[in-house]
């Protein structure tokens, strides 16, 4: 019955959204091998259109629950854009969900016949999820492939295929079984897939040990000091808290070491709630409690917006800058723009045409923010080369080009918009899977949680967290660069390889190869 498939659509899809952290419920997994089977038992005069429906569906229910947090940022703002939450959500979700119904449409449309079919579904989504990573700058939010905790075993392959190309064999392991009841074939197709399963496991165990390369000429460890000052979004609104988010944040960097003082201290995305122009011009206020707060030779990364272009025509960034304290002062080091804005929130697609039907003023939406060039490493100190990703930006495969040279990412973002909710878990997650693609540690920095250092595999470094909700410093020594991966010399081709096999499976076999062409 219709409705039936349609409820099943959306619990395949609420089950493969549960995979992913925080909830971590790996058996969820097998939702795909419910929306395959779903797929595959369309009978009726519409089968395209049942199929995007079925997999708009599942698409619905799997966005959803991934992105119901969004709800917290209108409610920072809850008199003017409160009302709006719900709207927003469903309006992501939906649209999210598109992607996933043409996914399923490409899938029946190709209909291959037999076992075959899983590579075909497989190759269907991850091309899908590759496209909606990319349109209006993309949202590869939860990739099929990210559900394996970063650091965890299967999440290693990353190393070797990218986020992508872990999609892609995701949804062959996790889809197989739907083939189950094929014969002697389905039963060698789902032997295969926890056999590759398997090799996911051994792989990551197996790379452990062996990750990190010493250098012939190793660099002189670096101290860090990450700040997080647990100051809720609503609280940057109250311009009679302006002197007391300051004081948070450099009572914080003054704090005593235990051991020797770290040589970098960062300060999350919009840590303080002003123009950098303003805040760190000659003589303010602020600027001498900065430079009263760091040691002399210490740095200082303080993610936030600043303004360029003439007054009367000001261009807007959001950057991170990059201070050193010197004898009695700060010297601007460097400066990073963010490249990848965030759609609806930073800048407004289709401006004119948006504008002109009220959507920009509805939102209250300002001008918005520049583009930065592409991302590029910053050098911080002589032997110090570090990689920004502001935010949104760590959701991006390779979206810095890799550069040996780069010692630590450093991420900073506002994750303080979104609450004490599944969203900051689930960024974590995601962007520590760029220090798995490129071997490279990352230094974390949100306003309320989750900051931490992370290892070249995607680990956590042990204490070195500070989770929701709480307020202090995470001290620790960055840590050590990990191989140079294939994924940082290949980029995406092996991703295109493994679509090439899903090609190759679409294509009909010759007559007389012994299969029969999968029923309608």
């Amino acid at each position: 019955m219709p409705w039936r498939a349609r409820g099943l659509a959306l619990a395949a899809g609420l089950a493969a959204a549960l995979a992913h952290p925080p909830f971590g419920i790996l058996p969820g997994l097998l939702g795909y091998a419910l929306l395959l089977w779903l797929l595959d038992a369309i009978d009726g005069p519409r089968p395209l259109r049942s199929a995007f429906l079925r997999g708009w569906l599942a698409g619905l229910a799997y966005f959803g629950l991934s992105t119901w947090w969004i709800a917290e940022a209108f409610m920072v703002d809850a008199a003017n854009q409160g009302w709006m939450a719900p709207f927003a959500v469903a309006a992501m979700a939906a649209g999210m969900a598109l992607f996933w119904g043409l996914a399923a449409l490409l899938y029946r449309l190709v209909r291959p016949a037999g076992v075959r079919r899983v590579l075909v579904f497989a190759g269907a989504f991850a091309i899908l999820e590759w496209v909606r990573g990319h349109v209006l700058t993309g949202f590869p939010w939860n990739l099929p492939g990210e559900t394996w905790r970063a650091g965890s075993a299967p999440s290693q392959a990353a190393a070797l295929v990218g986020a992508y190309g872990l999609t892609w064999i995701t949804l062959a392991i996790a889809a197989a079984p739907a083939v189950w009841r094929e014969g002697r074939r389905g039963r060698w197709m789902v032997g295969g897939a926890i056999a590759a399963l398997a090799a996911l496991y051994v792989h990551g165990l197996l790379s452990f040990p062996v990750a990190v390369t010493p250098a012939a000429h190793p660099p002189p460890p670096a101290t860090v000091r990450i700040v997080q000052a647990d100051i809720a979004q609503e609280a940057k609104w109250d311009a009679d808290r302006f002197a007391q988010i300051v004081q948070a944040y450099v009572s914080l960097t003054a704090k005593p070491y235990a051991g020797k003082p770290a040589d970098i201290v960062v300060w999350p995305e919009g840590a303080l709630p002003a123009a950098i122009n303003d805040y760190l011009a000659p003589g303010t206020w602020v600027r001498q409690a900065i430079v009263d707060a760091l040691k002399p030779g210490q740095l200082l990364l303080i993610g936030g917006y600043r303004y360029a272009g003439t007054p009367d025509k000001p261009v807007y960034y959001n950057s991170l800058i990059v201070l050193r304290r010197e004898a009695a002062d700060v010297t601007v080091v460097g400066i990073y723009d963010k490249h990848r804005l965030v759609p609806f929130g930073e800048y407004l697609p289709a401006e004119a045409l948006l504008t002109q039907l009220g959507v920009k003023s509805m939102a209250h939406l300002g001008d918005g923010f520049a583009t930065g060039p592409r991302p590029a490493p910053l050098r911080i100190a002589p032997d110090l080369l570090v990689q920004p990703l502001i935010c949104y930006e760590s959701l991006f495969p390779r979206l810095a080009r890799p550069n040996p040279a780069v010692r630590a990412i450093v991420n900073v973002s506002n994750d303080a918009w979104f609450g004490v909710t599944s969203g900051p878990l689930q960024h974590l997650n995601l962007a520590s899977y760029r220090a798995i693609e490129t071997g490279r540690p990352i230094i974390r920095a949100t306003p309320t949680g989750v900051s931490a250092l992370i290892d070249a595999q995607g680990r956590i470094v042990p204490g070195a967290r500070l989770n929701l909700g709480e307020s202090g410093v995470i001290d620790g020594i960055l840590p050590a660069i990990g191989r140079t991966t294939p994924f940082s010399h290949l980029g995406h081709w092996p991703f295109g390889l493994l679509l090439l096999v899903s090609i190759a499976a679409a294509i009909p076999l010759t007559r007389g190869s012994g299969l029969e062409k999968y029923p309608n």
